[in-house]
């Protein structure tokens, strides 16, 4: 102790309190070090939130004593990366979040006891609108959904009723296709009683009106479903040539675009033919009549008052007739032919593909492109009219074409990794900010804490000595020299001090070394002999 009390004792008020600063930012530093590496890694826990979600969901974190971080003025939510999956499901079970809007939850409150009819037919409407909503919101590219219901109130003794009608508002992102909004308006008009899709009216957050909700004719669905038909004959074929000129040329080295012309015309057919050659007797009818009459003389008869007749003079004439009549009906064979051709049959196809040639690397490993044989270029083709169902009497059209893409192919420098190397986009962010933080460390140590260790730890220098003339004529030296009240002192050249205070040093030895000679003259003679003897041997 008493070691450590004098070694105290010689480093002084200053370099005690310079040890006490660099202890204290070495303490303070490294503590943000660590305490900034264990921290937990923060991640979202919602996005998107209403201020009403926000406050409900950061009330329940408080009450567990869950650590979080607000931002985007409070529409994002963080908390740590290990605990995500576990407060979700407990703020699911919570109800949370509701997305603004509240749902079937409305009816277990236990205020509801006094409500009227009226209230609970109010309160039933908000819940369908909010659970429509959520449900709309729930799909991929809608970001937030508010639902309008007008649901008519049935009159006692009321013949006609007036139907439903929806309005929606949708906050998406990017554009809905016309299959989309459609799927909307079914989701909506399948979840309240009596109201038809055509009735369900949807507008965008910029005001666009996606669907007008006041019906759609049959010629305008019609024409829909065909474009739409268009769209999806045009897909499949796309998919299914890139499917095979991917396993040839390799995955994104290939473009491929089919253009269908379709039929948008319905035609009805009606064919009644007639086989003569397979006539059946259907029925038949035979009539005969036998006639026969005995002239008069002096009678009128229809011979005798013809002009110029002869006037038989046989007054005996007989006359006989006989008549066969016979009718034959046939039912002829018959087959009539009803053909309806529907609209949406394809006329003609057009596909055009477009083919990057190959890269080899060089000498210098630089990536050099070569277009493609025309032979290899016949077989993709022959490969293409095979997948789309060509038909030359068709007049359908399919080009190859091999062009140099703008982009070279990237070379796929994890594939052999087998995904060790894989690292996520906040594991990059870690390993940043902890490079960071240790470069920082390093700086510290190098810049701050070792000039000051080293200026604690070296001597101090002692001030220049003089050399003076004592009573008894010995070399005295003169610790307490005086020191001039100028500035002089500070211009004084170090090497010059230094070398006075080694001459004052080697004067005070040899002064007391002469003393002990004087003191012990034998011993000094002893001493000087043997080291006479020591050279000598």
């Amino acid at each position: 102790m008493n070691g450590i009390i004098e070694f105290i004792k010689t480093l002084g008020p200053a370099r005690i309190a310079a040890m006490g600063a660099v202890a204290a930012i070495l303490v303070g530093v490294f503590a943000f070090i660590i305490l900034r590496v264990t921290a937990p890694q923060m991640t979202t826990l919602y996005n998107e939130l209403t201020l009403e979600d926000s406050a409900a969901i950061v009330s329940q974190l408080e009450s567990q004593g869950v650590q979080f971080q607000l931002t985007r003025q409070g529409a994002t939510i963080l908390v740590a990366k290990d605990q995500v999956a576990r407060l979700r499901m407990q703020l699911a079970a919570e109800g949370l979040p509701t997305g603004g809007s509240i749902g079937y939850e409305i009816f277990d409150r236990s205020d509801t006891l006094g409500a009227t009819s009226f209230v609970q037919n109010i309160n039933h409407l908000r819940a369908m609108e909010g659970e429509l909503s959520r449900t709309i919101g729930s799909l991929d590219r809608i970001k937030a959904a508010r639902v309008h219901l007008v649901i008519p109130e049935r009159q006692l003794f009321q013949r006609d009723r007036r139907p439903p009608s929806a309005s929606i508002v949708l906050n998406v992102r990017g554009a809905l296709g016309p299959g989309e909004i459609r799927a909307v308006q079914h989701l909506v008009a399948t979840a309240v009683d009596g109201l038809d899709p055509d009735r369900v009216s949807i507008v965008d957050e910029s005001g666009r009106l996606l669907a007008s909700g006041a019906g759609a004719s049959d010629e305008d669905m019609v024409s829909t479903s065909l474009q739409e038909r268009t769209v999806a004959i045009e897909g499949r074929l796309r998919n299914q040539v890139e499917e095979i000129l991917n396993s040839i040329v390799g995955p994104g080295r290939a473009r491929v675009r089919v253009n269908a012309q379709v039929d948008f015309n319905r035609l009805t057919e009606t064919t009644e033919t007639f086989d003569p050659e397979g006539q059946v007797v259907r029925s038949t009818q035979t009539k005969e009549e036998a006639t026969s009459s005995v002239g008069r003389n002096g009678q009128v008869t229809a011979g005798n008052q013809l002009p110029n007749a002869q006037v038989p003079q046989d007054d005996d004439g007989r006359d006989t007739a006989s008549l066969t009549e016979e009718v034959v009906n046939y039912e002829i064979s018959r087959s009539t032919r009803t053909e309806v051709v529907e609209a949406g049959q394809v006329r003609r196809l057009s596909v055009a593909v477009l083919v990057d040639g190959t890269y080899e690397p060089d000498g210098n490993g630089n990536s050099v492109y070569t277009p493609r044989p025309q032979e290899t270029l016949d077989r993709i083709a022959v490969l293409v009219r095979s997948a789309v169902g060509f038909d030359e009497n068709r007049g359908d059209l399919v080009e190859v074409v091999n062009l140099q893409f703008a982009l070279p192919p990237q070379d796929d420098l994890l594939a052999e990794g087998d995904g060790l190397f894989e690292f996520t986009r906040d594991d990059i962010i870690r390993f940043a900010e902890l490079g960071v933080l240790f470069l920082i460390t390093i700086l510290l140590l190098l810049f701050v804490v070792r000039p000051l260790l080293r200026r604690i730890v070296t001597p101090e220098e002692k001030q220049p000595q003089e050399l003076m003339i004592g009573p008894d004529g010995t070399l005295v030296v003169e610790t307490d020299v005086p020191q001039d009240e100028d500035m002089e002192d500070e211009f004084v050249i170090e090497w010059l001090e230094q070398a006075k205070q080694e001459g004052a040093m080697q004067a005070s030895s040899i002064a007391k070394v002469g003393d002990m000679i004087k003191d012990h003259p034998t011993e000094a003679v002893t001493i000087v002999r043997g080291w006479l003897d020591e050279q000598a041997a």
